[in-house]
């Protein structure tokens, strides 16, 4: 009740667009209301995608804001090709790689970071996982619930993953239910839309209606691509041929990843640590256990895992050469709700 009073009261500061700024740019914030597990990355990754293709914004300097959890450096800092997992954080520096064209910074005062990208050059920034920071008001808002665990079927810190108000999902301009299992039936969509809280969907406009007031409520799927070894100079691909898997991660929610894997291989153990883990000799130790009951097995992981294991100089050999992540990619299971997504973008 205290932790939901301090929501409603900082809601209230905000609402209306009191004590809050619009960036000299115009700018795109994704989020979600969840502590994790809705995609947000790979999603992160679709909108640059979308956005360096547009005719709109393709020949434009595109730039990416984020506040580069648990990163070591300070301040204003923006992200390099070969920079650390520690230095500027995990996904910052997976992106940057991915999209070496775009302008990747991170920083904790979103405010000024954008006037600074801004005079840097970029004409519209995306901002990572931003939608509770208030004090900066987005030209377009996205926000991310997941198919599985719908906002409005959980509970607020700490009984459930809610860290917002889950009626903040109806401020944002479009809704995307991440992780869809399949391309959803128009009777599928409208029953989520339903346990989201919409009183109408139409799922050819793909118009959601809550007490007036209408959203964009889009679907999408993850897709996952070859395995790709961590260290690729050491790495001995004939481990992706064995039959057997151990999976480790330190994401928010691997079971995507899991249930993938589980189709191919045989996940004789499977290793969770929390969320953007930073690996030590601890979990070294830990491994090398695993591999020693396990010695013809594969190890996967996640991209964003692979970001801060390369900075463990001390991983003997024999991990290094077995250790394979799986890129993966969200995708809309229809055309048409790629393309109105794309008419958002274009009309900023």
């Amino acid at each position: 009740m205290i932790y939901r009073l301090i929501l409603a009261l900082r809601n209230a500061r905000y609402k209306g667009g009191r004590h809050s700024a619009m960036a000299p740019v115009p700018t795109v914030c994704i989020g979600n209301i969840t502590v994790g597990g809705t995609g947000k990355t790979p999603h992160a990754e679709m909108l640059l995608r979308e956005l360096l293709d547009s005719e709109r914004w393709g020949s434009s300097e595109v730039a990416l804001l984020s506040r580069g959890y648990k990163r070591r450096s300070k301040g204003f800092q923006q992200v390099p090709f070969n920079g650390t997992a520690a230095q500027y954080g995990d996904e910052p520096l997976q992106i940057k790689r991915k999209f070496p064209q775009v302008m990747v910074a991170v920083c904790k005062d979103r405010v000024q970071a954008c006037s600074k990208l801004a005079a840097d050059g970029a004409n519209i920034i995306l901002l990572d996982d931003a939608w509770q920071y208030r004090k900066l008001r987005p030209h377009l808002s996205i926000v991310l619930t997941s198919y599985s665990n719908p906002v409005t079927t959980d509970r607020l810190l700490p009984w459930g993953r809610l860290r917002d108000l889950p009626r903040r999902l109806y401020d944002s301009d479009i809704v995307i239910v991440t992780k869809c299992p399949y391309a959803l039936e128009p009777r599928e969509k409208q029953e989520m839309a339903s346990i989201l809280g919409y009183e109408s969907y139409d799922p050819s406009t793909c118009v959601a209606v809550r007490r007036g007031r209408s959203q964009l409520l889009l679907f999408t799927g993850i897709e996952y691509a070859r395995p790709l070894p961590v260290f690729e100079q050491e790495a001995d691909s004939r481990y992706t041929y064995s039959h057997k898997m151990v999976l480790f991660s330190g994401i928010a929610d691997d079971t995507p990843l899991r249930n993938y894997l589980s189709d191919t291989y045989t996940i004789v153990d499977h290793l969770h640590f929390p969320d953007h883990h930073a690996y030590g000799s601890a979990d070294i130790r830990r491994l090398l256990q695993v591999m020693k009951h396990n010695p013809t097995a594969a190890f996967a992981t996640t991209e964003k895992d692979a970001q801060r294991l390369r900075c463990l100089e001390k991983l003997p050999k024999e991990l290094r050469a077995r250790m394979f992540y799986f890129p993966i990619t969200a995708v809309f299971h229809s055309e048409n709700e790629r393309r109105l997504l794309n008419d958002k973008l274009t009309a900023i």
